[in-house]
């Protein structure tokens, strides 16, 4: 049984805000150009969540980029606040113990690139 709104994407307004704050972050926090081919980091938004992610090269036969998700944020708009969650070496999304929510997704953003506890960034 499918329940209206328990997976809809975010609204238009949220999802302009997370854009506008999620570029001016990679603005900030991509490495230089001339790396970019061997680490880069970016984000998509799938469905309600945003999710941070490192692009790695590894190299066998051929360079390949490998997306490894870091930080992730889903909004929950019945209670409007944004939960946080950390990718485990298991591969896992596990809440984020210090902080489990957020009001705001800038607050989101200030705890993954601080990362006090080293959990997204390692």
């Amino acid at each position: 049984m499918f329940i209206t709104g328990l997976f809809m994407p975010l609204n238009e307004k949220i999802k302009a805000q997370v854009i506008e704050i999620m570029e001016e972050y990679l603005e900030f926090k991509r490495p230089p150009v001339e790396l970019r081919h061997k680490l880069d980091i970016s984000y998509r938004i799938d469905g309600q969540s945003v999710i941070i992610a490192e692009i790695v090269a590894i190299h066998f036969e051929t360079i390949q980029m490998v997306e490894s998700p870091i930080a992730k944020a889903t909004w929950v708009a019945s209670k409007k606040h944004w939960k946080v969650f950390w990718r485990r070496a298991n591969q896992n999304w596990d809440p984020y113990p210090p902080v489990p929510t957020v009001k705001t997704f800038p607050e989101f953003v200030e705890l993954v690139d601080d990362d006090t506890h080293h959990c997204f960034w390692g």
